[in-house]
């Protein structure tokens, strides 16, 4: 499994002249990479400290009464909030999410103009869990600095530079952070699960995300799957790692020689679970267009512009407003 699904040391990749250690990790990632879009890497530097805060604090919103939880929801309107109704390939996921994202100012309220996002809307926090706004941000920012750091390394694996993709992020982008909360019993009651999309038979369906790149913490629980054309192999959680996956545009961006492979996670039995992924997205303006290293090669991909395709990914996992959109529908030829 180590082989298939490699943990990779990072550390190196903190170095400003590329010496071995920084070679061998982006050589592993690469080869991930083309073979099934999954990796976990350690040496990432996110304090410890500060994601046992951002533990603690998910637990604290999960464990809220759910009236308490319905007063930050999402709507069609706002997508950013609390939700326990998520599709998935139009099919209902047995979990409870709460998302927030970007902040374009910082410095003003969550709710100004200036910090509403076009398509994802703006944030909602629990009034009651005072401790909780702090954490996240914190965390989404140690995420973003990761982020860049993985980018870096996608770049250098395709043979461009690797700041080549770093105008897309740049002062500004869209990404999000979404807590997944998979409880062993549904929490719609039955008269609200019978008016709407019913629960399929994976606590998350199989998918692919929508963005650039995932990063993705998980506790210790497991059941997360990926699909490397074969088989659906266990990524097993490990201590202090974060799992890695290649999304959609950077399978465009790579003209198909990096994989948004399919990925799910197994209903849970006996055990809740919690993971939190960070979707680094970029600014909603980015045309996403196949980059290629090599003079001849054709690209595979009309442009894809990424603030369109986020908001019809957004509108199909809320309640079926929307079409199902895959990168399949740019595909040339």
């Amino acid at each position: 499994m180590s082989d298939r699904v490699p943990v990779v040391d990072i550390a190196p990749l903190e170095a400003t002249e590329p010496g071995p250690g920084f070679e061998v990790a982006v050589a592993r990632i690469t080869e991930a990479c083309r073979e099934h879009g999954f990796f976990q890497v350690t040496g990432h530097r996110v304090p410890g400290d500060l994601i046992e805060r951002m533990w603690e604090e998910a637990r604290r919103l999960f464990a809220l009464p759910r009236e308490r939880k319905l007063e930050i929801a999402r709507t069609a309107e706002n997508p950013r909030g609390y939700y326990d109704r998520e599709l998935t390939k139009n099919r209902r996921d047995l979990k409870e999410v709460f998302d927030f994202g970007y902040l374009p100012r910082p410095e003003l309220a969550d709710d100004d103009p200036d910090n509403r996002a076009a398509v994802d809307g703006s944030n909602q926090w629990p009034a009651d869990l005072p401790g909780f706004r702090p954490a996240m941000m914190a965390y989404f920012e140690a995420c973003e600095l990761l982020g860049r750091r993985i980018l870096e390394a996608f770049c250098l694996g395709l043979e461009i530079p690797r700041d080549r993709l770093r105008r897309y992020f740049v002062p500004e982008h869209t990404s999000f952070v979404r807590l997944n909360y998979y409880p062993l019993e549904d929490p719609l009651s039955a008269e609200e699960a019978e008016e709407i999309t019913s629960l399929g038979d994976m606590a998350l369906h199989h998918h692919t995300d929508a963005g650039a790149l995932t990063i993705l913490l998980q506790d210790d629980v497991g059941g997360l799957q990926v699909f490397d054309g074969r088989e659906w192999l266990d990524i097993r959680p490990v201590e202090g790692a974060f799992v890695i996956n290649v999304a959609d545009m950077m399978q465009v961006w790579s003209n198909d020689s990096f994989v948004a492979a399919l990925h799910r996670v197994r209903p849970m039995r006996g055990s809740e679970r919690l993971s939190v992924p960070f979707f680094y997205n970029p600014s909603y303006s980015t045309g996403v267009a196949p980059i290629t290293a090599h003079g001849g090669e054709e690209p595979r991909y009309k442009t894809v512009n990424w603030g369109a395709f986020r908001a019809a990914r957004t509108a199909g996992d809320y309640a079926d407003v929307g079409a199902e959109i895959q990168i399949a529908n740019f595909r040339i030829g």
